[in-house]
């Protein structure tokens, strides 16, 4: 009798069917979360490295007039220190008169038959103001400078012109070539911003400047005036000027931005030039617009604030991001505002989406797998699993009823032939194994065979690499050859030779009473001391070449030591000797003297007094040499007067010496220091990326460590070099 089977108290679709989609829900809830969240991280950083390359490549852009201007006036300023200095000693007055004259309302400007003021420039000289010769010289050189230059820079500028602190004025302006001629005689330029921003008190460092943006009454255009004073032995004698039309920036500025974005332009103090909802005019005419927008007056303040490194910045309180870029000339700060909103409204439109397509994926598959399920419910399920069982003991003979023509049917067939299959692969997997062992074999060969050449392209790039340090080493020492080689030739150059010459004419002469002549005579009388003095002279002058000549050899000689070092390089270690490190040290100053006085270098000596020690002596000058190089090159953009390097020795441990280059220079960015000593970098023009990397290369041979530390951007570097200590008379 067959057993009667009993109805399932919850159907096996009905509960699979629960739990799966419980499950496949969780996981399509979780899928949308981090999918979002990714989405969300990833189109932020996409969008701040957008914002940051945009407005560094907007700020590139609209500050190449500003900078041009400044261009301008060096050569303007250049060219009329020459014209002054050539007119120091010429009487002016023909010429100025000839060119200029006084009219009626007591004014001078250019003669009305003689000026074109589409083609030349125009004087101005407002009434009551004394002309005498040094002022003339000062007019009719401005006057020939814009002749020369005005038609030039009038193809980007409107106008160009020169002022005297005492008042008068010349300018190059095609667009009124009447204003020097119209202008009311008793016009102060000098009472103007432009003119006052030159001014010593208002401009101490004598650079160029730049007015606030305002609007110019004849064009009514916005404008902003760049003006360079001109010293002349410590006198303020005239002021070079351009006006910058900024109607076109302001355009840009507020017409092309990123999608979802805008643009404003503000100066360092706070001073609005462009912004998409404030326009200028009300700006000037209610100077507290800005104050009285709370929004605005945070976003000036938090990009003031900012570090100087900082170009994207996050606004607190509003959900957004800001990126800043300084225009170089005026001061003036671009600013791109990113609302939040811009970086997370697709990242969530995406998120809807995936959510959306879970949830219709859900739907499909329940409907299928509860379709599938009802088919399978029957007792035939136990057959298979029992068969499942028979196969994974190892009997592959099963018995399954394949006459079925449903599904099951299918199921029963495919496992017989699944269970045929797994027998025959077993046989195969065996024999593959064995066919494996041989190719394995063959592959190993091959590795070999590549790691030869390998081994072989590694040597060829070691051969070039010791080639790259040699001329490298062997450059810088070069420089202080040919530096002392210069020098003993101005110190023979200098010898005064021909006064002995000169002596033994003399002498010559009175040969006959060269006793009277020595005792009575004025000139016999100074004779002797001379020929003493200068046989002194000739004698110091002899020193300091000899001098020169030494430090020629021992360059020389160290020359030849670099090259033997890296000869050295591919065959025994060179042999330790006793080193004196303060004269090592010094040896290393030396070589670079020439340069250090050259560049302005002050050099500040921390030398701790130590016995010998043995290490390799020419490795480590090599060393030092490219670091006191180094150092001399960071300083180029401090201050003379400031420039300071500090060298110093010291025992630091029972077990090691530490020699530390310090310099007060362009300091090293933090994302550089784990590049620095890289082969082939280099954050020099000139530079090729070879000494530091020899150096640390050469300070691991010696058994130490080359290591750096910089604070950041214009704080400096301190170079570190650790050695073995290991005093001489110990190992001997």
């Amino acid at each position: 009798m067959q057993q009667q089977v009993s109805r399932p108290r919850a159907p096996l679709a009905r509960s699979t069917l629960f739990k799966m989609g419980v499950r496949v829900a969780v996981i399509i809830t979780l899928s949308t979360l981090f999918s979002y969240l990714h989405i969300r991280h990833t189109l932020r950083i996409e969008a701040l490295e957008n914002l940051e390359q945009h407005v560094s490549e907007r700020s590139q852009h609209e500050q190449a007039l500003f900078v041009l201007a400044e261009d301008n006036h060096a050569v303007l300023k250049k060219a009329l220190e020459e014209k002054l200095r050539a007119f120091q000693t010429e009487d002016v007055s023909a010429r100025f008169n000839n060119l200029f004259a006084q009219m009626p309302d007591g004014s001078v400007r250019n003669r009305p038959e003689l000026f074109d003021g589409t083609k030349m420039a125009g004087l101005f000289v407002p009434r009551g103001v004394p002309l005498d010769l040094d002022m003339r010289r000062r007019l009719l050189a401005a006057y020939d400078v814009l002749n020369q230059y005005g038609p030039a820079f009038h193809t980007r500028f409107e106008d160009t012109y020169i002022m005297l602190p005492e008042g008068p004025l010349i300018i190059y302006w095609p667009e009124r070539p009447t204003w020097s001629q119209d202008a009311a005689a008793d016009f102060m330029p000098v009472q103007e911003d432009y003119f006052r921003i030159s001014l010593p008190e208002n401009n101490p460092r004598r650079q160029t400047a730049w007015t606030s943006a305002y609007k110019e009454d004849f064009s009514e255009k916005w404008m902003a005036s760049a003006t360079t004073p001109l010293d002349m032995e410590g006198r303020h004698v005239a002021s070079i000027s351009q006006d910058v039309f900024i109607e076109d920036l302001m355009t840009r500025t507020l017409n092309e931005s990123l999608p979802g974005a805008y643009n404003i332009i503000f100066r360092d103090d706070g001073e609005l030039i462009a912004h998409p909802a404030l326009k200028l005019d009300d700006v000037a005419s209610q100077p507290d617009a800005v104050e009285r927008t709370e929004h605005l007056r945070s976003l000036i303040e938090r990009v003031r604030t900012r570090a100087p490194t900082e170009s994207v910045l996050e606004l607190p309180g509003s959900s957004e991001y800001l990126a800043v870029a300084p225009l170089r000339g005026p001061g003036w700060n671009f600013v791109t505002v990113l609302p939040e909103s811009v970086m997370t409204q697709p990242a969530l439109v995406a998120a809807r989406y995936v959510l959306l397509l879970g949830v219709l994926s859900l739907l499909l598959e329940l409907g299928i797998m509860y379709w599938v399920l009802q088919q399978q419910i029957t007792q035939p399920l136990l057959t298979f699993t029992q068969a499942a069982d028979r196969v994974a003991a190892g009997d592959f003979q099963v018995e399954l009823d394949t006459a079925r023509g449903d599904e099951l049917g299918q199921l029963a067939r495919a496992f017989r032939l699944m269970a045929d299959q797994v027998q025959r692969r077993e046989e195969e997997l065996r024999q593959a194994n064995e066919g494996l062992e041989l190719r394995v074999e063959e592959r190993t060969r091959e590795l070999k065979d590549v790691h030869s050449q390998l081994v072989k392209t590694a040597r060829q790039a070691g051969m070039a690499e010791i080639a790259t340090n040699v001329l490298h080493n062997v450059g810088n020492v070069l420089n202080s050859v040919y530096t002392s080689a210069q020098v003993a030739k101005e110190r023979m150059t200098g010898m005064r030779l021909e006064h002995v010459g000169r002596v033994a004419h003399m002498l010559q002469e009175r040969q006959g009473d060269l006793n009277t002549f020595l005792t009575q005579d004025e000139r016999g009388r100074h004779l002797m001391p001379f020929l003493d003095k200068l046989g002194q002279n000739l004698v110091d002058e002899r020193q300091e070449v000899v001098a020169l000549l030494d430090d020629v050899g021992r360059y020389t000689e160290h020359i030849g030591d670099i090259v033997k070092v890296q000869q050295n390089y591919a065959r025994t270690p060179r042999l330790h000797e006793p080193v004196q490190l303060a004269e090592l040290v010094e040896d290393a100053i030396r070589i670079n003297s020439a340069g250090l006085t050259r560049h302005q270098v002050t050099v500040v000596r921390q030398l701790a007094s130590l016995p010998p020690v043995l290490t390799d002596k020419h490795k480590l000058l090599m060393i030092l040499v490219n670091l006191v190089s180094n150092a001399k090159y960071a300083m180029d953009d401090v201050p003379p007067a400031e420039r300071l390097l500090t060298v110093k020795l010291e025992h630091s441990t029972t077990d090691s010496i530490r020699i530390e280059i310090h310099d007060n220079g362009m300091g090293i960015a933090p994302e550089l220091l784990t590049r620095i000593f890289t082969y082939g970098f280099t954050t020099r023009e000139e530079g090729h990326g070879f000494g530091l990397h020899s150096s640390a290369l050469a300070a691991q041979e010696l058994g130490g460590s080359l290591t750096v530390h910089s604070a950041g951007k214009g704080q400096g570097a301190t170079f570190t070099l650790e050695i073995p200590y290991q005093p001489a008379q110990a190992a001997k």
